[in-house]
């Protein structure tokens, strides 16, 4: 749908091209009659504030504080797997295949079809080239090399998820967007083709390639400028495909709607669940480990061996205070407590769901480890097996090294 730009002030012109553009005409009429559109902004599905909270004054001096800070990036390289296209241009012998390429960004290859999820290529997840979280890792294959391509789609418009330079480099590629109500006049801003850009509302789907897209509910929030106007829709995602299911969390806090995704378009045979870069200061809009594997049992009627984890969110860029591997421990230890199959690949090791899963807990010989008796920074105060009432706190990450390498082992092997 495309949407003619409003009239424009001389500020235009100082307006960086990353921050996209806002929508308007056609274009954000669609918007005011959506049922997710309430007094000039979309809501969340239940109670979530837009933005982070006045609290932030409290994080930034446990954000800055120096051995806190070390904690948050890994201590050696990370070790990126060396994909070949030629790997990726092998079809899938089950039909069903992820590549984790690192934060949230995802190939999926499933009956046939190819889909990446939320591509972010660039160095940085910023508007700006020379500033903002940078990468603490390589991106694992050159977009180029990635394959052929059906669709590319975006769950809400923040940098470290939608990334204009990537964008402008698929432009160039034959694929279709699928993107939430609103997204659209970022890409065409950048670009895109009004006629490869399909936007939905929650519970609106489309089909590529003999897939069915579907946009269900998230619990986040949009923006990209300086002006957050809350006009551009986020959305968790649905693939189903002849064979296979998928789901694709994007960014959300966790919400009892996880179970009715789950009976309405579920069970799936992978899910991709938010489980990083969480903080006290803003609970209700992302995830925490444990939370994202409640998300995931709900998604799955409840049922722990329903379908493969993938733990999404983590490890590429520093966005939040708690220590870098921390996501990767409090899944393995929510996994064993539930009973449930999860994968935690190396950035770029494709594997398949129905075919064995990536077992070992290389994050470990890549983790800073605190001087001997220190407290990390994001741990719980919570007992293992517990959590803090209403704090939304991560599950303990960091027990002794046996007993998490034996659980990580068994886990990752179930």
């Amino acid at each position: 749908m495309t949407g003619f730009r409003p009239n424009r002030s001389p500020l235009d012109s100082l307006r960086p091209a990353a921050f996209g553009a806002d929508p308007a005409g056609e274009r954000m009429a669609r918007i005011r009659r959506s049922p997710n559109f309430s007094g000039g902004v979309f809501v969340n599905p239940e109670g979530a504030r837009h933005v982070p909270s006045a609290s932030m004054l409290r994080f930034l001096p446990t954000y800055f504080r120096k051995e806190e800070r070390l904690r948050r990036a890994p201590a050696h390289a990370v070790p990126v797997h060396p994909t070949t296209v030629a790997e990726l241009a092998t079809p899938a012998a089950s039909g069903l295949r992820l590549t984790w390429m690192g934060h949230s960004s995802v190939l999926a290859e499933i009956d046939g079809a190819r889909v990446l999820f939320d591509p972010v290529w660039s160095q940085r997840c910023s508007p700006f080239a020379f500033a903002g979280p940078r990468r603490l890792h390589p991106v694992p294959v050159p977009l180029a090399e990635t394959g052929r391509l059906d669709a590319v789609i975006i769950s809400h418009d923040h940098y470290d998820h939608l990334d204009m330079a990537t964008v402008r480099a698929l432009t160039r590629t034959a694929t279709a967007f699928v993107v939430p109500l609103g997204v659209g006049a970022h890409l065409e801003h950048w670009g895109v083709p009004a006629d490869r850009i399909t936007e939905l509302d929650w519970h609106e789907s489309a089909d590529v390639a003999g897939l069915t897209l579907t946009a269900t509910p998230a619990r986040h929030f949009c923006g990209r400028a300086l002006r957050n106007t809350q006009h551009t829709l986020w959305a968790s995602w649905v693939v189903a495909g002849p064979e296979h299911r998928i789901f694709h969390s994007g960014d959300t806090g966790y919400f009892p709607g996880f179970r009715d995704i789950g009976a309405q378009y579920g069970p799936f045979d992978a899910t991709m669940v938010q489980i990083g870069a969480y903080s006290e200061f803003w609970r209700d809009i992302h995830m925490t480990p444990e939370e994202g594997m409640r998300a995931h049992l709900d998604l799955q009627g409840g049922e722990p061996t329903a379908g493969v984890m993938l733990p999404i969110h983590w490890g590429t860029f520093n966005l939040a205070p708690h220590p870098w591997e921390e996501p990767a421990e409090g899944t393995v230890t929510a996994a064993r407590r539930e009973g449930a199959r999860i994968a935690v690949p190396r950035p770029g090791q494709p594997f398949e769901p129905g075919a064995g899963l990536p077992c070992d807990p290389w994050w470990r010989a890549v983790a800073a480890r605190p001087a001997a008796g220190a407290v990390p920074s994001g741990a719980v105060t919570a007992a293992a097996g517990t959590e803090s009432a209403g704090t939304g706190a991560a599950p303990a990450a960091h027990a002794a090294a046996a007993t998490a390498a034996t659980d990580a082992e068994s886990v990752l092997q179930a």
